[in-house]
C-alpha cells in the first residue's frame, strides 16, 4: 500500500467533507448570524461532540486500533469478528445509559459547561432544549468511529473519511428545505445533528458486511481483547478527557464573555478544523494502523522512518496553511461568513480570533501525528501525563491572556493554539529520549528550505491580497474569484519555491505491507 495515495486518497475525502463544512456555517451565519440562538446551538452541539471525542474517536479508537491491529495480524478472522462482536456490544449498552442519563441531565450539563447562560433565562431554557435533541448523536457517532476504526484497519480509509460528509448534507438540505417553513427555528440545526448521526452509520454497515465484520450483539466482558481494551482505555479516557476539559473550560470562560463571543470562537474554530481535519486527521489515521502493525512485527526502523515521513509531511503542508490562515484572515472570514445577519463587528472579531489560532495550527496537526506513536506501542499513559500538564498550562494562560492581558475571547484561541505547540513538543522529545524514535539525517537544511518557501508564499500573498478592509465591499463573485487566485498564487508561489530547491514529489512516497 503507498501510504501518500492513502493519504491523498482520505485527504480528498476530508476535503469534500469539510467544504461542505463551510457551506454549512456560511448558511447558518447567513440565516442565524451570531447572537443568543446561535451561542446556545453551538453549545449544544458541542457537548456532544466533546463526548464522542471522549469515548469513541479518542479513548476508544486509540484502545481499540492497535489490539484488532494485533488480532488482524496474529488471530484468525473468527477470532477477530468475535472480538468487534464483544467490543460492539459492550459499547451499545453503555452508549444507551449515556444517552438516556444525558438527556434527563441536560439543565444540569448546561450550567456546568456555560454557567454564563445561568443568568440568562431564555439562552439557558433554549440551550437545554436543543441539547435534548442533539445529545443522541453520542450513541450513533460512537458507533460510527468503531465501524469506522475496523474500516481503517483493513485499509478502508476512504469510506471513514467521507462518511462526516452526511452530516454536512443534513445541516444544509435542514437549513434549505425545512428551516423556511419551521420560521427558521434554531431547532432545525439540532434535529439536523440527530438525523446526521442516523445517516452516517447507515452509509458504513454495508462496508462492514462486505468485510464479513458486521457486528452482531455477543457481550462477553471475559474476553481476553475486551479487556485489554477497556485497560487501554482507562489511561486514555483521562488523557482524552483532559484535552476536551480544556476546551469545556474554554466554554466556561466564553459563556462570561459578550454575547456572540461562543460563535466567532466557532466560526474560527471551523476554519482551523479544515487543515486539521484533512491533513492532521488523515495521516494520524493511516499512520495508527501501520505504526501499530510495525510494533507488532518488532520492526524499530519501519517504525521511525512511518514517523520521520509523518512529521516530514506535516511540516511541508501543515506550515504553509497556518501562514495562509493569517495572512488571509479577513479575506477568508469575509468570503465565508459575511452575509445576511453576519455583520462587520462579527468578521473583525472572528478574524482577531482565527489570527490567534493560527499560531497554533502546526502544533494541533503534529499532535495527532506525534500521539499515534505511543498508541501504537500500546503506550496510553505518557501522552496522559503530557495531556495533564499542557491542560494546567493553558488554564494558566486563559487566565494571563484572558483577565490580566484583557484579550477576551482572542486569549481563549492563543492559549489553546500555544497550549497545542507545547503538547506537540513534549510528545517529540519524549519519543526521541526513549529511543522510540529515531529521525532521520537531513533535518536542519529541511527546515531552513522550508522556511523559506514560507517567507516566499507570505509575500506573494499579502500583496496580491489588496486591501483587506475593500473585502468587505466585495461581491459574491467578486469574493469568490480573488480568493480563488490567492489561493492559486500562494500554492503556486510555495510549490514553486520547494521545487526550486530540490523537493520532489517522490521523495515523500512510502509503501507499507497491508
Amino acid at each position: 500500500m503507498n501510504l501518500l495515495k492513502a493519504l491523498a486518497a482520505v485527504g480528498s475525502m476530508t476535503f469534500i467533507s469539510r467544504i461542505l463544512g463551510f457551506v454549512r456555517d456560511t448558511l447558518i451565519a447567513r440565516v442565524f448570524g451570531a447572537g443568543l440562538a446561535t451561542d446556545a446551538f453551538f453549545v449544544a452541539f458541542k457537548i456532544p461532540n466533546l463526548l464522542r471525542r471522549v469515548s469513541a474517536e479518542g479513548a476508544f479508537s486509540q484502545a481499540f486500533v492497535p489490539i484488532l491491529a494485533e488480532y488482524k495480524v496474529q488471530r484468525t478472522q473468527v477470532e477477530t469478528h468475535a472480538l468487534i462482536n464483544h467490543v460492539a456490544s459492550l459499547m451499545g449498552v453503555f452508549l444507551v445509559v449515556v444517552t438516556i442519563v444525558g438527556m434527563l441531565a441536560a439543565p444540569l450539563i448546561v450550567a456546568v459547561t456555560a454557567p454564563g447562560f445561568v443568568a440568562e433565562t431564555a439562552k439557558f431554557n433554549l440551550t437545554v432544549e436543543l441539547l435534548r435533541i442533539t445529545f443522541p448523536y453520542i450513541f450513533f457517532i460512537s458507533l460510527v468511529s468503531l465501524a469506522g476504526g475496523v474500516l481503517n484497519t483493513y485499509s478502508k480509509f476512504q469510506v471513514p473519511a467521507f462518511t462526516p460528509v452526511w452530516l454536512n448534507l443534513s445541516f444544509i438540505a435542514a437549513m434549505l428545505f425545512v428551516a423556511p417553513h419551521v420560521n427558521y427555528s434554531i431547532k432545525v440545526l439540532a434535529w439536523a445533528v440527530f438525523v446526521g448521526g442516523v445517516i452516517q452509520l447507515a452509509y458504513q454497515w454495508p462496508y462492514l458486511r462486505q468485510l464479513g465484520l458486521l457486528p452482531r450483539y455477543e457481550l462477553n466482558l471475559q474476553d481476553e481483547g475486551v479487556r485489554r481494551i477497556l485497560k487501554l482505555m482507562l489511561p486514555a479516557i483521562f488523557g482524552v478527557s483532559v484535552a476536551q476539559i480544556s476546551i469545556v473550560i474554554n466554554n466556561v470562560f466564553a459563556s462570561f464573555l459578550q454575547t456572540g463571543s461562543v460563535s466567532w470562537l466557532y466560526y474560527a474554530d471551523r476554519l482551523m478544523e479544515f487543515p486539521t481535519g484533512v491533513l492532521g486527521v488523515a495521516l494520524g489515521t493511516i499512520l495508527l494502523p501501520s505504526l501499530a502493525k510495525s510494533y507488532v512485527d518488532k520492526s524499530d526502523s519501519d517504525y521511525s522512518q512511518l514517523l520521520d515521513w509523518g512529521l516530514r509531511l506535516t511540516l511541508i503542508l501543515a506550515a504553509p496553511a497556518a501562514v495562509a490562515l493569517a495572512v488571509l484572515a479577513k479575506p477568508l472570514v469575509v468570503t465565508l461568513f459575511y452575509y445576511g445577519k453576519f455583520t462587520a463587528h462579527d468578521v473583525l472579531m472572528t478574524e482577531q480570533a482565527l489570527i490567534a489560532y493560527s499560531l497554533g495550527l502546526l502544533g494541533l496537526i503534529l499532535v495527532k501525528v506525534l500521539a499515534p506513536g505511543f498508541y501504537a506501542r500500546q503506550n496510553i499513559k505518557t501522552p496522559v501525563k503530557i495531556a495533564v500538564f499542557t491542560l494546567v498550562m493553558t488554564q494558566l494562560m486563559n487566565l494571563l491572556f484572558v483577565f490580566v492581558l484583557d484579550l477576551k475571547h482572542v486569549g481563549l484561541a492563543l492559549a489553546i493554539g500555544l497550549s497545542a505547540c507545547l503538547n506537540a513538543a513534549l510528545l517529540y522529545i519524549n519519543l526521541h529520549n526513549s529511543h522510540a524514535f529515531t529521525p532521520r539525517t537531513g533535518w536542519g537544511l529541511f527546515f531552513l528550505k522550508l522556511v523559506a518557501a514560507l517567507l516566499v508564499m507570505a509575500v506573494a500573498l499579502y500583496y496580491s491580497m489588496g486591501a483587506p478592509q475593500q473585502w468587505l465591499h466585495y461581491t459574491l463573485i467578486q469574493k469568490i474569484l480573488h480568493m480563488l487566485l490567492l489561493l492559486a498564487v500562494g500554492a503556486g508561489a510555495y510549490f514553486a519555491a520547494l521545487w526550486a530547491q530540490g523537493f520532489r514529489l517522490q521523495d515523500f512516497s512510502r509503501r507499507v505491507s497491508r
